[in-house]
């Protein structure tokens, strides 16, 4: 492997924009590869910067850390994505991002008298939420009563 091809820690972080601890979390979870040096210090590829800037961009239209590694696991090991990639992904994605717009104006459509909390504190909610069944619903707890797709909870990369 030609050196010139070989990032450390430190560049990747600065390239990426994403923090060290963010890319040792996305080499745990199996999103990115490291190589280690006789001394145990990480290496990666320059290739990690176009995997990072896909996890960038999914995270950004609201793609979970799961789906995510869906779509790279069916790239070939060490590949990342191509324009063709990219074509067949961006239409799984944008069946996605068409949930995510319906369910972001289902909750801007209500948002002056629900936002779906199951508080029971707005008039409203004796109608959506009467005697605070949302209690008792598998959703709960939180916002029992907004759309599945906004509920999820959201993994952050510093754990």
């Amino acid at each position: 492997m030609d050196a010139h091809d070989v990032l450390t820690v430190s560049e990747v972080s600065r390239r990426s924009g994403f923090a060290p601890s963010a890319l040792r979390y996305y080499e745990r979870e199996g999103l990115i590869h490291a190589a280690r040096t006789t001394g145990g210090q990480r290496r990666y590829t320059r290739a990690v910067l176009r995997r990072l800037a896909f996890i960038r961009a999914a995270s950004n239209v609201g793609l979970t850390l799961e789906e995510v590694r869906a779509e790279l696991a069916r790239l070939p090991e060490g590949r990342t994505p191509t324009k063709a990639d990219w074509t067949r992904i961006s239409a799984h994605w944008r069946s996605r991002l068409d949930e995510q717009v319906a369910a972001l104006e289902a909750l801007r459509d209500r948002l002056d008298s629900c936002i779906g909390c199951g508080c029971l504190s707005l008039k409203q909610c004796g109608i959506s939420n009467p005697r605070d069944e949302a209690a008792d619903s598998p959703e709960a707890p939180g916002a029992a009563k907004l759309p599945p797709l906004l509920r999820r909870p959201r993994p952050t990369p510093d754990r």
